[in-house]
């Protein structure tokens, strides 16, 4: 168990590349944000040590997510709907946007060269995308949203994933009471489109007859083969495990449209019929995995899932305390780990390996850390 940081509820975890003022070293940390408002750093080496810097000040409200890039910024997301950027080598608040109504509940991040995309999703069922430039002439700066949309329900999570065709990236985005993953293309700003353009979906549950099976709450690219994904329902009473082949639609705009106007061809009943059996036997195909985690779960849970750095297994997040391994192949449960408090809410998870100094060239041991509202971080070595 940590101790590096106060007793208060755990609300996110992630591990950053990060120099600070007081080490400009470039270091690797665990991020871990808290009910009181608070953003702890805690050493990622093998053997932490309490928290080497607290922030209490820079955001209004709790952080739900977090992220970094270049190795100095900062991106914090607040239950305000609050996004701020921050550079930890100068300990200055760089550009702060109140674009969302409330609860900016996910963050993704996308870097190329110079340029870094900042996609944002809010409870308030809005989606923005940010470009942000990082040379050495300019301080970076959030500035108005490149793009933005309007969802029917509220957004689960997003992430981006890179084009099977291309180096563009796509967003893939769940949202409530819908058992699809959406997928959106990221267009150019000298293309005049919007900057956001629906691809295409994939549908987590082709052959179901209820008209909302499960929402897709959490997905997680497996490390070592990005065509497959790991997802995390909310179906109680207990969270289903989900891994599944990406079904991922052409990246680019101009071959979607070619293929647009050839499905708009005239079409019989019965071959729309067959075309749509064939897309769900599809879509079945791609399900690898579909267990019951016997996780219990509520209406009001937060489903997480985290892989293995290998791609071997899953770790998930219960309501009871408790958090559950199950081997990636065949979803057989494989690890029970119990030392947070029983029945208490596991809110977050990280599954990696332990470092330091990122230019040593060593990676540490498996580690899997876990926090919630038990108000405890707890860090397993793992086998």
């Amino acid at each position: 168990m940590l101790d590096s940081i106060p007793h208060s509820n755990v609300l996110s975890i992630a591990r950053l590349d990060l120099t600070l003022s007081s080490n400009p070293r470039l270091h690797t940390y665990f991020a871990a944000t808290t009910a009181d408002r608070r953003l702890h750093l805690i050493d990622a080496s093998p053997s932490p040590s309490p928290a080497v810097q607290s922030y209490s000040s820079f955001q209004d409200s709790p952080i739900l997510d977090v992220a970094a890039f270049q190795n100095r910024y900062l991106l914090t997301a607040s239950m305000s709907g609050s996004l701020l950027l921050y550079d930890t080598k100068t300990e200055q608040v760089l550009d702060q946007r109140k674009d969302h109504g409330k609860y900016v509940v996910k963050l993704a991040i996308w870097s190329s060269g110079t340029t870094t995309l900042v996609a944002t999703a809010g409870w308030d069922a809005k989606v923005f995308l940010y470009r942000l430039v990082v040379d050495a002439s300019e301080t970076p700066r959030l500035g108005e949203p490149i793009a933005s949309m309007s969802l029917p329900t509220v957004p689960e999570t997003l992430l981006f994933i890179q084009s099977p065709e291309s180096t563009r990236p796509i967003i893939l985005l769940t949202r409530r009471d819908s058992t699809f993953l959406y997928y959106y293309s990221v267009a150019s700003t000298q293309s005049g489109n919007s900057g956001l353009l629906t691809l295409g979906k994939q549908n987590l549950a082709p052959h179901s007859n209820a008209w909302v099976a499960f929402t897709p709450s959490d997905v997680q690219i497996n490390p070592v083969d990005p065509s497959i994904l790991a997802v995390a329902t909310s179906s109680t009473p207990h969270m289903k495990l989900l891994v599944v082949k990406l079904l991922l639609p052409p990246g680019d705009t101009s071959t979607l449209e070619t293929e647009q106007l050839h499905d708009s061809e005239p079409a019989t009943q019965a071959s729309q019929a067959r075309a749509n059996l064939l897309l769900q036997d599809k879509e079945e195909a791609a399900i690898m995995v579909n267990v019951s985690t016997m996780a219990p779960q509520t209406a009001y849970s937060t489903p997480r899932l985290v892989w293995r750095p290998d791609g071997s297994g899953i770790y998930v997040s219960s309501d009871d305390g408790v958090i559950r391994g199950f081997e990636a192949h065949t979803g057989k449960l494989a690890a029970t780990l119990e030392a947070h408090v029983p029945g208490s809410k596991i809110r977050c998870l990280f599954a990696g390996t332990s470092k330091g100094d990122t230019d040593d060239g060593q990676e540490g041991e498996e580690i899997l850390l876990t926090g919630g509202f038990d108000q405890n971080l707890i860090l397993w070595k793992t086998v």
